[in-house]
């Protein structure tokens, strides 16, 4: 292996039966090529297929892998991110999801561009992520990295909440609104994509802050520094709840402080020959597409 790749994880999508077939067949390419194969630990139990080779929780996985290969959707590759971002274990992604911004590996072709990574041939692509926090009268109450997206939302209220926006201790605005997305280059093509914010090439170093229905139509998106320190302060009566990369949850209440700031963990990705992210946008943005006649 030129690359040095001797241990392999592989995780995969809980719950999927598509995957199990998909994992069980990678573990054996891997085993005939030399590699020690580790079987996350969810995965080999939604799966069954942990007999035969080691199981291992994330942080085996982080202490012991040299790669560790998503097969699933973006989702999935964004919880073995968080979780395996302190190892600095590098992560390919392995498509067995929709739409696949991050997992741009096509399943029916694992096999060529997996045997590709593992000669060497991989391409490189260090991501930035979030760390954020939540203080109550002084105290963090809750703490967590994201690789695409922190946000905070009215939750299950029907009506707008209310907040300050501070940047790098600067009072910013007052906004009422559904929430406020603030996302790296990584998660501008996710959720605030769909709210109209900007799209980020990854090698940009900025944060987009994007508004979920203001109250008030001038409030646009912007994009700061990645050095910026962003706080927002949930303004009474109403409580606000936060996600983090849609999976980690907090609720908030009036007068708690979010703090969100560059993270000094990176995440790897590793793509294979050929990687073009302006080709990832033309496919799953279908910005190439003859449009369709009545």
């Amino acid at each position: 292996m030129q690359n040095g790749f001797k241990t392999i994880a592989l995780i995969g999508k809980y719950q999927s039966p598509e995957v199990s077939d998909a994992v069980l067949r990678l573990a054996l390419f891997l085993r005939e090529r030399a590699c020690e194969v580790l079987i996350e630990q969810g995965t080999a139990s939604a799966t069954g297929i942990g007999g035969e080779f080691r199981v291992a929780a994330f942080d085996e996985i982080g202490a012991k892998a040299d790669l560790a290969i998503v097969l699933g959707g973006d989702g999935t590759l964004l919880t073995a991110a968080r979780r395996l971002a302190s190892h600095a274990v590098p992560l390919v992604g392995v498509n067995q999801g929709r739409l696949g911004f991050l997992t741009d590996i096509p399943r029916e072709d694992m096999f060529e561009h997996v045997g590709a990574i593992l000669a060497g041939r991989a391409r490189h692509d260090t991501r930035m992520l979030l760390e954020a926090e939540v203080v109550r009268a002084g105290d963090r109450v809750f703490h967590t990295m994201a690789l695409n997206d922190a946000v905070v939302s009215k939750g299950e209220i029907g009506r707008m909440i209310e907040f300050e926006l501070h940047l790098d201790g600067e009072f910013v605005y007052h906004q009422r609104s559904d929430g406020i997305i603030v996302c790296t280059p990584t998660g501008s093509t996710a959720y605030a994509m769909s709210a109209n914010g900007p799209i980020l090439h990854p090698g940009v170093t900025g944060i987009a802050l994007v508004p979920l229905c203001p109250h008030a139509l001038t409030h646009r998106p912007i994009t700061v520094s990645d050095d910026c320190r962003i706080e927002i302060v949930v303004q009474p009566p109403h409580d606000a709840r936060v996600h983090f990369d849609g999976q980690a949850r907090f609720d908030a209440r009036a007068g708690d402080r979010i703090r969100i700031w560059r993270s000094d963990h990176v995440v790897t990705l590793l793509h294979p020959p050929g990687y073009s992210y302006y080709s990832i946008l033309r496919q799953k943005l279908h910005w190439s597409a003859a449009p369709r006649l009545p």
